[in-house]
């Protein structure tokens, strides 16, 4: 029986590509170095902004990542300042997690994004919707690590197996099997199905509102 929900948030619940590439691509200019395609951020991302660092720098001129401690520097600070820059929720997701609070479900967010420009993005756009959010920090290990969605499941008082862990990329499908929890693909993200069925999702969601059928499924079980 599904007690808790807990969603990965970029490129999940918020379509935030064009955010991360507008920051990135306006440092590495001011750097000289050569600003990459919007698309090449769906897979610098899923593993934390400093992973996202050293792989568009890498394929911007800057192979031994001279400019990592810099570029990373502004990158976070500009984040800090405004984490809401071009970001949008995805259709639908508003009125999904709408119908989970009402059938009574908890609802967390576990990401990779540093904690304190999570919270802000959280409130600002989905203020009221969720119970607990969790970013990066130095107490939580960064995704894969199991660490948050279990702090979730922890502070919410229900076990792992009663848990739905939901992302887009390899690394949520890995943390939800890490953590022993239900793990649910979505297409609408930045990855393909391929990526999540073959590093572990149990299912895979086209569509927001197909989440709402796969919980009311395994709540059923």
């Amino acid at each position: 029986m599904i007690k808790a929900c807990i969603f990965d948030l970029d490129g999940t619940l918020a379509n935030t590509l064009e955010s991360m590439a507008y920051v990135a691509n306006e440092i590495l200019k001011s750097m000289n170095l050569k600003p990459q395609p919007v698309e090449n951020f769906k897979y610098y991302s899923g593993e934390g902004a400093d992973m996202l660092i050293r792989r568009c720098l890498k394929d911007a001129g800057d192979p031994e990542l001279t400019h990592y401690e810099e570029v990373r520097r502004i990158y976070r600070k500009k984040f800090d300042e405004d984490p809401l820059y071009k970001v949008v929720p995805y259709e639908g997701i508003k009125e999904m997690l709408k119908e989970l609070k009402k059938r009574g479900m908890k609802l967390a967010v576990c990401s990779n994004k540093p904690h304190v420009a999570a919270v802000k993005v959280i409130e600002k756009m989905f203020d009221g919707y969720f119970d607990l959010v969790i970013g990066q920090s130095d107490l939580i290990r960064r995704k894969p690590a199991p660490d948050g969605p279990l702090k979730a499941a922890s502070e919410f008082g229900v076990s792992p197996s009663e848990c739905m862990y939901v992302g887009d990329t390899k690394t949520d499908m890995e943390t939800g099997t890490a953590a022993k929890m239900h793990t649910v693909g979505v297409l609408w993200g930045f990855r393909d199905r391929e990526e999540l069925e073959s590093n572990g999702a149990e299912k895979v969601a086209e569509k927001p509102q197909d989440l709402l059928y796969i919980c009311e499924e395994w709540k059923n079980d």
